[in-house]
């Protein structure tokens, strides 16, 4: 259990981070920073859903279509691997339609909650199946650890926090 709570803590320092770059961004809130570029409201949203779709995987119940099975490796091997190996998300990659917000919370405030009450049942869920004895979970990727899978979301994030207005 040491090992999950590692990486969910530092998956919470990722969300806080995201939370105090989306207040810093209350200015520009729902504008995009550039053409065709989603505005801080829209990331929130976005990286929200994605710990939403996580908590189901990991609870076994993923709400959008996995890939085929055959598939599955060579998306691990390609993409979840090499994101936790180079610790980065790549630049250009495109969400599944699912993923992509129109909108987002009205406020950064509302952005906290929401963030928050998304991160709360991911942690949850993480913790309830490592508590049982499961520490694979089945996903879009194939058979992963829920310790890569942590730190893939906290890449996730990281990646969507450096995309907010001001962020270095």
């Amino acid at each position: 259990m040491a090992d999950v709570n590692d990486v969910l803590a530092a998956n919470r320092a990722a969300v806080l981070d995201l939370v105090a770059a989306a207040e810093r961004s209350a200015a520009t809130w729902t504008a995009p920073r550039a053409p065709g570029k989603w505005s801080p409201s829209q990331v929130v949203e976005h990286v929200a859903r994605g710990l939403d779709e996580a908590a189901n995987v990991v609870s076994g119940a993923p709400s959008i279509p996995m890939p085929p099975a055959f598939l599955r490796p060579l998306l691990r091997l390609f993409f979840f691997n090499r994101i936790l190996k180079k610790g980065v998300f790549p630049t250009g990659f495109k969400a599944h339609k699912a993923m992509n917000p129109t909108s987002g919370p009205a406020t950064p405030a509302e952005a906290r909650v929401r963030l928050e009450g998304a991160l709360a049942r991911f942690d949850q869920e993480c913790r309830r199946r490592v508590a049982s004895g499961q520490h694979v979970v089945s996903t879009g990727f194939g058979t992963v650890s829920v310790e890569d899978f942590v730190r893939f979301s906290a890449l996730h994030t990281r990646h969507h926090c450096k995309q907010m207005p001001g962020a270095t």
